[in-house]
């Protein structure tokens, strides 16, 4: 029994190892990175997807190495929209923040990935950040999306639009 106990710790501690190995040649590969991901669109698989890349970005790059801004405007907004919202917000097909969703915003927020919102689309769909966005703060909303974007792109964030 004490020969499995050893076999067993030995075979995990040589995966702690690999895995560590696996990371640190993902950062001498990639570096240090800084990505925009524009999101305008309202289809929740593709929103969903967006997300799944963002996670395997970091998974790649490691979230010490990568800086990234998801910018959402215009349709986008839905991916962060209380599905209680959607009645009285008549501009969106969907709101998408439902439990699922809203798990994956918050472990991409952990670490440390930022939402930007638009604040020409809150203001001309009429969305309430506190009530209808899922985890929004004043601090969140941009003046525009789309310079938002260009700015980011002007200050070297590589431009993903998943």
């Amino acid at each position: 029994m004490n020969t499995l106990k050893t076999k067993i710790l030995t075979a995990f501690m040589m995966s702690i190892c690999l895995l560590m190995v696996t990371a640190a040649h993902a950062n001498e590969r990639y570096g240090k990175q800084k990505v925009v991901y524009h999101i305008n669109y309202d289809n929740p698989k593709k929103q969903a997807g967006a997300l799944r890349n963002i996670q395997n970005h970091i998974n790649a790059v490691g979230a010490d190495n990568l800086e990234v801004k998801v910018v959402l405007h215009g349709n986008g907004l839905s991916l962060l929209l209380d599905p209680g919202a959607l009645e009285k917000l008549k501009k969106f097909k969907h709101a998408n923040a439902d439990e699922t969703m809203a798990a994956k915003i918050d472990g991409l927020k952990n670490q440390g990935i930022q939402f930007n919102v638009c604040e020409n689309t809150v203001r001309g769909r009429k969305v309430s950040i506190e009530d209808d966005l899922y985890d929004v703060d004043k601090d969140d909303v941009v003046p525009s999306g789309v310079a938002e974007v260009a700015r980011l792109q002007a200050m070297g964030y590589s431009y993903l639009k998943p």
